[in-house]
């Protein structure tokens, strides 16, 4: 062990959580302090016994000529292992997580949770659909009308910009037209 460092000794990577263990431990023993040293001790017990059960279930597997490791070669190992007598309760264990399983499977808990039927959901979220759609009819709306008033606005301001020769004689300058008001008056006189 004194050979590797912290980042290239396997055996720290091998491990369960410290917070995982000291829990367990002060549900076990409420009552009771238990020193660090001795934590450590049941944390290398628990990290051995997992890698001694995991490896034998391994052999298990490999002799049935299976490629997963499935509850039924664990509860084996632990017969061999000599701890049978766990077996009864790994079962249980074992009932209540496929229970658990298969009402997850079942229903989502998160529906059942808001307390909302599935066609009420389904008849807010076609409502939602329904004011998204209106919203961006409005806006395509709007910019198609802000386009109009800027071409309008550009076609008019080109139009303003035209000069008077080019109309063909159309229209005619003030100065012309005041000059001939002026005309008409000495005949009256």
């Amino acid at each position: 062990m004194d050979d590797c460092d912290n980042a290239t000794c396997p055996e720290d990577e091998l491990t369960l959580p410290r917070s995982s263990v000291n829990k367990m431990i002060k549900e076990v023993l409420p009552h009771l302090r238990v020193a660090n040293n001795s934590r450590e001790l049941i944390l290398n017990c628990c990290t051995e016994f997992i890698m001694l059960l995991s490896s034998h279930s391994n052999e298990i597997c490999e002799k049935k000529n299976k490629k997963t490791i499935l509850p039924e070669h664990v509860i084996e190992a632990l017969r061999e292992l000599g701890f049978g007598d766990y077996v009864p309760e790994v079962n249980d264990v074992l009932s209540n997580f496929k229970s658990e399983i298969s009402s997850r499977k079942r229903g989502n808990k998160k529906l059942d949770k808001l307390g909302i039927s599935e066609e009420e959901l389904l008849r807010q979220q076609q409502e939602l659909f329904a004011q998204a759609r209106q919203q961006h009819y409005e806006a395509e709306l709007a910019q198609h009308n802000a386009a109009l008033a800027a071409a309008a606005a550009a076609n008019n301001a080109s139009v303003s910009e035209i000069p008077a020769a080019t109309l063909g004689g159309v229209q005619q300058s003030s100065a012309e037209q005041t000059g001939a008001d002026e005309d008409d008056d000495d005949y009256d006189t």
